[in-house]
């Protein structure tokens, strides 16, 4: 298919949906994290792409943005696909454009970070494009049996370096898919006050002790269902074991800076994967690249901890049949809402920006769109409850109605930079 036809595909696609167009799931493995069970994906299929790759326990959301899993990562790998055509089915094939068979019929796929770059006006609107160039957020789901090592995302005078941008996020802990806490729901953020650049740097030097105890200079949190965290570029923080909502920069770089957890071990070359090479034993460098006020900050849960903001008045959305509240904000980068509309009602809501949504709960419509929550997914299988939303639609509204007289419809909604409606403050 080329360039031509895939534009007037996409503009069909774009025009039969009112700015409103379908996701493929996009799964993604960690060697280095025991995948937690919780992301629907069927238990079969948790080692679909092979022990070696690791077990999927990510799944990215509206992504125009590439894995880095290192060697052998497909091409595709995190990137997210419109669907153009069968609601659901079962996916034959990666490529762009690549016809689905599925229980609705013939369909074809072509990457969203594709589309953007053919009709970003229309997706995300011209003077997105002009600004950021594209769709600058990425949002996932990760979920882990245990805690993720502690670790930093660069920023981004470092990430420059590599050729790359720094990537601050946020982490929101979804109530529906939390059933469970698995083993580790407490999440060490930054490091201690009274600690020093040589105590990590001694820390750095045991790594092939087994623990280097870098932990012991930090402190963990027990983690909330239904609130969040905001945490910046250069920060270390090793997540617990709480499905989490990360909406953040388009970016993949990090530096794990644990050598053991849960009794396995961490390569060095997950510290220094995003360090030019030829300072990747340099610990001074390597010690630079944290925020260092920011990790001792004494203040660290009161400047970060997020409480969801309502949008408005609670009881006057409840009036009109909904709740919406803000649950990433403060960031420039990105910010993210939750969305609930009550049984049985519809309701039209507008938002100054495109954005991308995920179904938590229930099912109905989004817009000319049928939406539905699955109960499990099989690797490769298409479904409904993935959506990306132009910038036109968002601003004429969206009518989402809940088809369910007894359960609420439930949806997160994650925007990139320049969202004008996001609370400007930082909840501090």
């Amino acid at each position: 298919m080329n360039t031509t036809e895939k534009v007037k595909l996409l503009e069909n696609a774009l025009d039969a949906g009112g700015g409103v167009v379908r996701l493929a799931p996009a799964w993604v493995p960690r060697s280095f994290m025991m995948p937690g069970g919780r992301l629907k994906l069927d238990p079969k299929d948790l080692y679909a792409l092979g022990a070696h790759r690791g077990g999927i326990d990510e799944r990215w959301l509206a992504s125009t943005t590439k894995a880095d899993n290192g060697p052998g990562t497909p091409e595709d790998e995190g990137l997210s696909y419109i669907v153009i055509g069968a609601g659901d089915g079962v996916a034959s094939g990666v490529g762009a454009g690549t016809r689905v068979e599925g229980a609705a019929g013939a369909a074809r796929k072509i990457l969203l970070k594709e589309a953007i770059d053919l009709l970003g006006d229309r997706f995300l609107g011209k003077d997105i494009m002009e600004k950021h160039g594209g769709w600058q957020v990425l949002a996932k789901f990760f979920d882990n049996m245990g805690p993720i090592p502690h670790h930093m995302h660069q920023m981004d005078e470092h990430a420059a370096r590599v050729g790359r941008q720094g990537k601050p996020e946020s982490y929101y802990f979804p109530r529906q898919l939390n059933f469970t806490g698995n083993n580790f729901p407490y999440t060490f953020f930054g490091l201690r006050p009274e600690t020093t650049k040589d105590d990590i740097i001694k820390c750095l030097k045991r790594w092939n002790e087994g623990d280097n105890g870098i932990l012991y200079h930090s402190q963990a949190y027990r983690l909330k269902p239904g609130t969040g965290w905001s945490v910046p570029a250069g920060i270390l923080h090793a997540p617990g074991s709480l499905v989490t909502y990360e909406p953040q920069r388009a970016s993949d770089v990090f530096g794990m800076f644990q050598s053991l957890v849960e009794g396995r071990p961490v390569a060095w070359d997950l510290l220094v994967k995003d360090v030019p090479p030829e300072l990747a034993h340099d610990l001074d460098y390597i010690v630079g690249m944290l925020d260092w006020e920011g990790n001792v900050d004494p203040d660290f849960s009161r400047k970060h901890y997020r409480e969801p903001l309502p949008v408005k008045p609670v009881e006057e959305m409840r009036g009109q049949g909904y709740t919406e509240y803000w649950v990433s904000y403060g960031s420039e980068y990105f910010s993210a809402k939750e969305l609930t509309v009550l049984p049985g009602r519809s309701v039209v809501i507008k938002d100054s920006a495109a954005y991308g949504l995920i179904m938590l709960q229930g099912h109905g419509t989004v817009g000319k769109m049928k939406v539905e929550t699955p109960a499990l997914i099989r690797f490769g299988e298409l479904t409904n409850d993935e959506l990306f939303v132009t910038v036109e639609a968002a601003q004429a509204g969206v009518r989402i109605a809940n088809a369910s007289d007894c359960e609420e419809l439930v949806m997160l909604k994650h925007f990139g930079p320049g969202n004008p409606d996001m609370p400007s403050r930082a909840g501090v």
